[in-house]
């Protein structure tokens, strides 16, 4: 035998020997997936950025508890995108150069258009650095239509899904006659005042549509000449997609004025705006959730419960639990965390989760699943067992609507790569 051929073959071999030992490392135990929280960590709906990381960070402790074998867990890595598109956009940058291929966000449809357009170009010119972008509460329909693409994927309903689900609800309420329409002005608030326009006239003509007001988004203070004139217009319930300060500050305003009529809501159970409606909202607000914490939904409750002895605030963001676990599931199905292979895997997923079987439709990547609408109501009445930011009242499960019920066509057409 030749040694110094051993030598040299044992010198040939040993690279790729060790990283062979490497990748068998990396399959026999779990992975640790870095996600990129990109959300308005500053100004003035800091607060509801604030709580929504809090929320993911307690999901991801939960899930990496109970990870076994190759179920991968999650580290949280935030980043303040400050509500803007463009800061959003450098923030997904920096992300990326971190080495993130899974990103979150939510708060505000028109920073949610400008990253998945973002991500689908960045796919496009370096595959190698593509990420998946789990939106867990961004609502303009566009994303999921016009401007669906691979990589995006909503784990939360559409504000047409919303609307759809708040009007069927609306046919048995004919003490609603007139409808005052009050949101933001951008992509998802002119949605909303689109579909509940759409959406009335079709199961509920004889609803009249007294006002239709837009508002800059975060630079209002003074709301009462808001509430003044939906006084005046007569108006017995409001339809609002505000969120954050602009919903806080407009209840303020509401209950200073003696507005007591129905405001059927999307975001009243954000942090700060239980606290701000206290006895005023008892059976006058409603929001339209994808899951409310006195909804019969025992896993989640433990979630619930477990957070606010913690933190001593309320579980709001289901979505989280969704998108965390389905990514799990998904990784765990593709054997790998290379993004294009876990997306494959994820679209088409039915998920057994704690509101249900939820699953997220293939052809635009829109999660269906059940929608709950809770109605402001006093704890320890029927249905509020528990409360809301120490106030004493919570929202009841009105209903619980299938996802049948809500669910919407779509546009998307979807190039795969």
């Amino acid at each position: 035998m030749n040694f110094a051929n051993v030598s040299s073959l044992k010198t040939l071999l040993l690279p790729a020997l060790v990283a062979s030992a490497a990748l068998g490392g990396l399959t026999a135990q779990a992975e640790v997936i870095k996600i990129g929280f990109i959300e308005v960590m500053s100004g003035p709906f800091a607060k509801t950025g604030e709580g929504s990381l809090s929320q993911l960070r307690e999901v991801a402790l939960q899930l990496n508890a109970k990870a076994k074998g190759k179920e991968p867990t999650f580290e949280i890595v935030p980043f303040d995108g400050k509500g803007s598109p463009q800061e959003s956009v450098v923030a997904l940058k920096s992300a990326v150069d971190q080495g993130i291929h899974y990103i979150t966000q939510g708060g505000g449809s028109g920073v949610a258009l400008a990253l998945t357009d973002a991500i689908a170009k960045l796919a496009e010119r370096e595959p190698e650095k593509a990420v998946v972008f789990m939106n867990y509460a961004a609502m303009d329909p566009l994303l999921t239509n016009e401007r669906c693409n691979f990589w995006h994927f909503r784990f939360y309903p559409s504000s047409e899904m919303k609307i759809e689900a708040l009007t069927t609800y609306l046919v048995k309420r004919p003490d609603v006659k007139k409808v005052f329409l009050f949101n933001q002005n951008y992509t998802h608030g002119q949605q909303v005042a689109k579909a509940s326009r759409l959406y009335l006239s079709r199961k509920r003509p004889d609803v009249t549509i007294v006002g239709d007001d837009m508002i800059p988004i975060a630079q209002v203070r003074d709301f009462a000449p808001y509430v003044a004139k939906i006084k005046a217009s007569g108006a017995d319930t409001v339809i609002t997609s505000n969120w954050g300060s602009d919903l806080t500050l407009f209840f303020k305003a509401a209950k200073e004025g003696g507005l007591n009529i129905n405001f059927f809501t999307m975001n009243a159970n954000n942090p700060g705006t239980p606290a701000e409606m206290g006895s005023w909202g008892a059976e006058k607000v409603g929001v339209i959730w994808n899951w409310g914490h006195n909804a019969p939904t025992p896993e989640l409750e433990k979630t619930y419960l477990a957070y606010k002895a913690k933190y001593n605030e309320d579980f709001i963001f289901a979505a989280h639990w969704n998108s965390l676990s389905m990514l799990s599931a998904a990784v765990q199905k593709a054997g790998t965390v290379e993004p294009k292979k876990v997306a494959y895997t994820l679209e088409g997923m039915k998920y057994k989760s704690p509101i249900g079987e939820v699953e997220m439709r293939k052809t635009d990547h829109q999660l269906l699943a059940p929608l709950f609408l809770g109605i402001w109501a006093k704890q320890g009445s029927k249905g509020v067992k528990y409360d809301a930011e120490k106030t004493g009242y919570g929202f009841r499960s009105e209903v619980v609507w299938d996802s049948y019920i809500s669910a919407q066509p779509t546009s998307c057409q979807m190039a795969r790569p």
